[in-house]
């Protein structure tokens, strides 16, 4: 078996140790004599495994005690909804910042809702910058600022935490959850699908203050009610138990590599290296503002765009994978999460560079 560099968006790559450590225990784990996949929820082994993952997310991201950690179904995409569903509190606005696809979609759904007041959008330069933060317009009485801290289809990123002058901050994190260092206890409400950074799709991380919750809209199924799952540790209804378990071996890997502020300044120099071969080339381009480029995902486009294909299939018979931009910008797209080796970015940095020299 060869394994390639998967720089797939999402589902992404997953360290080889962890995928290793599964295949391992697929039959048994532990001494339990069972399959995570067979096991009660609500049985010894179980409670183990769903204890350690909360502890071990806790402990990466310093997680106050005053703030719930909840793992719950339905993907990053259903809190567009939740959120306000549960956070708006009576409330008839709430400010939304739109830095590309996911804000957008965000906003869509918070218009069920609520009105949405758009304090800031890049949608003028084509979701290639972040307004400045002078030009924001906030109402104080919004019942929350939600923002996108990395827009995985485009490319851009905060690299600060937002200034809600405050309104309580919601952060959707699904592509840079764990990839850098924040202070947990400046936000209100941070959610995330696991699919980029934790683990498998399937499980959706929201980390949200107590104050917060046990307003929920009476019309909230009681699934969809943080409260309610708050008081029931996540298993209001049988979680993805297979996930919460994958989602753990990662969060064991995370610490093992020294934990957050380890993978950080893995990150930088990563993504530093890509954007270097990027700025120096001839053939290639990234379109977003150098300040407030990904470290995550790294867009960039050729010269030449009947070049696309000939990149592509040559890229892939180089083991080099998932590299086509998507389908609202075109190009290409490199997603150098957490568990991509810098040995991947190095390998399509020599690519590029080939590709270059012969086109």
């Amino acid at each position: 078996m060869s394994r390639v560099y998967n720089f797939s968006a999402g589902p992404s790559i997953f360290p080889e140790s962890v995928l290793q450590q599964a295949q391992q225990e697929l039959l048994e784990w532990r001494d339990s004599g069972m399959s995570v996949m067979e096991m009660s929820h609500r049985g010894k082994h179980f409670s183990i495994i769903a204890e350690e993952l909360e502890s071990d997310l806790r402990s990466l991201m310093a997680v106050p005690e005053n703030y719930k950690a909840l793992f719950l179904q339905g993907g990053a995409s259903a809190q567009f909804s939740l959120i306000p569903q549960n956070i708006l509190n009576g409330k008839a606005k709430a400010c939304y910042l739109n830095t590309g696809a996911w804000s957008e979609k965000a906003i869509k759904d918070a218009k069920n809702y609520c009105d949405v007041v758009v304090s800031a959008s890049s949608e003028d330069t084509r979701f290639t910058s972040i307004p400045d933060a002078s030009t924001w317009l906030l109402d104080d009485q919004a019942a929350y600022l939600h923002y996108t801290s990395n827009e995985t289809i485009h490319g851009v990123e905060f690299q600060t935490t937002p200034n809600a002058h405050g309104l309580p901050l919601i952060a959707d994190m699904s592509s840079n959850i764990l990839s850098r260092k924040i202070d947990v206890s400046q936000y209100g409400l941070i959610y995330a699908g696991t699919q980029k950074n934790m683990g498998p799709a399937g499980v959706t991380v929201v980390i949200v203050r107590d104050d917060l919750i046990g307003y929920a809209d009476k019309t909230t199924p009681s699934v969809f009610d943080y409260a309610e799952q708050a008081k029931n540790q996540s298993m209001l209804n049988t979680p993805a138990t297979y996930n919460w378990y994958l989602v753990g071996l990662v969060l064991k890997w995370v610490k093992a590599q020294g934990g957050v502020e380890a993978i950080e300044q893995l990150n930088i120099a990563k993504a530093a290296k890509l954007y270097q071969a990027i700025d120096q080339s001839v053939l290639y381009s990234n379109p977003v503002d150098v300040p407030c480029r990904s470290r995550m995902n790294v867009p960039f486009i050729l010269a030449d765009e009947s070049l696309d294909k000939p990149f592509i299939v040559s890229a892939e018979a180089n083991g080099l994978f998932e590299l086509k931009g998507h389908r609202s910008v075109g190009g290409m797209r490199a997603s150098i999460y957490n568990a991509m080796p810098e040995s991947g970015v190095l390998a399509l940095i020599d690519f590029m560079a080939e590709f270059e020299r012969t086109h």
